[in-house]
């Protein structure tokens, strides 16, 4: 085993670790939104968004294994500033949201719109981050399939999951007053009118 793959598979090691806090400190969020009367919302499809994450480090670390999957600088280097960049927005997205940040979709609305942040910007930042940050990680180290078979089945998941989330958040009129004219995903891009009564939800 050569020294780039024993790092790389460090490196998806410590993402696993990573992605176990934060379910930490997601059942310690949902305790404490459950005290404040805060509920969960029905989403049938988590448990498979929970699965796709764990399978694409699995599949990334088979892959370069199984198939001897090179580093190549070219294509390596820039997908990990860019995996280390969308990390670092998902890290900010928890930090703007404090106690509100979850895993799962909970109606707490009630205790306020999070303006701050990335949501100056745009509607869904830390879903920007995690799509980015799946896609790129397979590809620093070669493992190209991972990226694209995880990229599509990403894309599928995040779309059941985003209409139950805007179902949520269009109910609110404070939310749709707050960020109602702000785009979803990047800023000045496919930006709303404000004021819009139709919502796009996929």
């Amino acid at each position: 085993m050569t020294t780039s793959v024993r790092l790389y598979l460090s490196l998806l090691a410590a993402v696993a670790v990573g992605r176990l806090i934060e379910m930490r400190i997601s059942r310690r969020h949902q305790r404490a939104l459950a005290s404040r009367n805060v509920s969960l919302a029905p989403e049938p499809g988590f448990r498979s968004m929970v699965a796709l994450h764990a399978g694409v480090l699995l599949a990334a670390a088979i892959e370069v294994l199984a198939f001897h999957r090179r580093f190549i600088p070219a294509v390596g280097v820039p997908a990990l500033i860019v995996f280390a960049l969308a990390n670092g927005l998902r890290w900010w997205v928890i930090a703007t949201l404090g106690p509100h940040w979850n895993v799962q979709v909970m109606r707490s609305l009630s205790l306020g719109v999070v303006t701050d942040g990335p949501y100056r910007f745009v509607r869904h930042p830390n879903y920007v981050a995690v799509f980015v940050e799946l896609l790129a990680l397979p590809l620093i180290h070669g493992a190209w399939v991972t990226a694209l078979l995880g990229g599509v089945l990403h894309g599928l998941v995040l779309r059941r999951r985003l209409a139950i989330e805007e179902s949520v958040l269009i109910a609110d009129a404070g939310y749709r007053r707050a960020m109602g004219d702000k785009p979803r995903f990047f800023p000045r891009l496919g930006r709303l009118r404000a004021g819009a009564t139709q919502w796009p939800t996929s």
